[in-house]
């Protein structure tokens, strides 16, 4: 695999263009905005996203999905994930391991970016899908900064020949067999993260956020083993590693939504004060539902959604929290 597709110029989608340039792999970047790709091969600056940084001379940037497409060995998907069955229903892509670097569940469908993939393509395109997600935040990565992913494939060799191709220096991709167990523990930590930014926005305190993120985790791991997951998937990168920093770090965008929704600020404001796309947004009136559809009992998912969809006060979704029955802490 010498050439990649990236489809999507996005904060990550860069970040995995760049990651590529920087192993030694041709890189084509679509993105539909044909001026910005332009921009972006005269500048080698991405001029809406990571604009600090300058761009390996390995990636070529297109908006034209036939040029970027043409000669891939290997794609990588890293649009927002409420995009991705439109883009694949307008796009004939060849039969190569297609990577997906989105993360979140269709809100019409509640099918997760792995089973839109199959439910468009047909099934037989699992086996060379491979899912990644982990701890990664796109600045620091840009930064080589040490990075480490969990990359998971029903076919373990193949994900094991795109781990070692695209792992090296700063980068170690963990693989798995665990599609499921990758796809929601990236998806559903958004949704917790919102929850913890409320509860730092509220000035509860570290015990608060703690207590947040430990009972977060319990609850993606209810709702992800009730679809075949694994339970100790989501003890590791994609699960409790990338709930902790998106919890928790300050480049977390679904973290900083959650802070201004609890400093007392409306959705649309809080929207406008981060200034980006934010996947938890969307992903919790999915896993809303999700939990009502496998009947998983999802206090936090519960409580976000209300505060985001229906206007409840964020103070007293934490109050009802507290005054839920007391329970054993591994019931799952």
């Amino acid at each position: 695999m010498q050439r990649v597709t990236v489809l999507g110029a996005g904060s990550f989608g860069t970040a995995l263009a760049q990651l590529m340039g920087q192993q030694g792999l041709d890189v084509r970047m679509w993105m539909r905005n044909s001026e910005r790709a332009a921009t972006i091969q005269a500048t080698r600056k991405n001029p809406q996203t990571l604009q600090e940084f300058t761009l390996s001379e390995r990636i070529f940037a297109t908006g034209d999905m036939e040029e970027a497409l043409h000669g891939a060995e290997g794609i990588v998907l890293a649009i927002p994930s409420q995009s991705a069955r439109s883009v694949l229903k307008a796009t004939k892509l060849p039969e190569v391991p297609l990577v997906l670097a989105a993360k979140g569940i269709e809100n019409e469908s509640l099918m997760t970016v792995d089973e839109v993939v199959a439910d468009v393509l047909g099934k037989d395109v699992r086996d060379r899908t491979l899912t990644l997600s982990g701890p990664s935040f796109a600045r620091e990565m840009m930064r080589c900064e040490p990075t480490a992913v969990a990359l998971a494939c029903r076919d373990l060799r193949l994900a094991d020949t795109v781990s070692a191709r695209i792992s090296g220096g700063f980068f170690r991709a963990y693989t798995t067999t665990d599609v499921i167990g990758v796809e929601l523990g990236g998806a559903l930590k958004n949704v917790m993260a919102i929850a913890a930014g409320a509860v730092t926005g509220m000035g509860l305190g570290d015990n608060a956020r703690a207590a947040l993120i430990t009972r977060g985790l319990a609850e993606i791991t209810r709702l992800a083993v009730s679809k075949g997951a694994h339970p100790m998937t989501l003890a590791g990168l994609s699960g409790f590693g990338d709930l902790v920093l998106t919890c928790t770090g300050g480049l977390s965008r679904n973290r900083a939504i959650g802070e201004a929704l609890g400093r007392g600020k409306s959705l649309d404001e809080a929207i406008a004060e981060v200034k980006q796309v934010v996947e938890g947004i969307r992903t919790t009136e999915s896993a809303y539902q999700l939990a009502k559809q496998l009947d998983v009992d999802a206090p936090i998912t519960s409580a976000v959604y209300r505060v985001i969809y229906e206007g409840a006060n964020a103070r007293k979704e934490v109050a009802n929290l507290l005054m839920r029955p007391l329970k054993r802490e591994l019931e799952y």
